[in-house]
């Protein structure tokens, strides 16, 4: 769970949990077990839950291709 979820409770906090949620896609995922268990080994090394270790991969993955999109001619 991130950070922002246990600094937001209450109801003076609703409508930033509310707006941050409905910018949020949950998904089921199916992986080999060796890849999670990789990614659950990596996400321990980096200090980052499951999730959010696939989604900074993610993100990477992304960014790389986008710049490389943005240099061909």
């Amino acid at each position: 769970m991130s950070s922002w979820c246990h600094a937001t409770t209450g109801p003076e906090s609703e409508g930033h949990y509310s707006e941050v949620m409905a910018e949020e896609k949950r998904i089921t995922l199916r992986l080999p077990a060796d890849l999670h268990e990789w990614l659950v080994a990596q996400a321990k090394s980096a200090r980052r839950s499951l999730n959010s270790e696939i989604v900074y991969r993610l993100e990477v993955d992304r960014d790389t291709d986008v710049a490389a999109e943005d240099r061909s001619p």
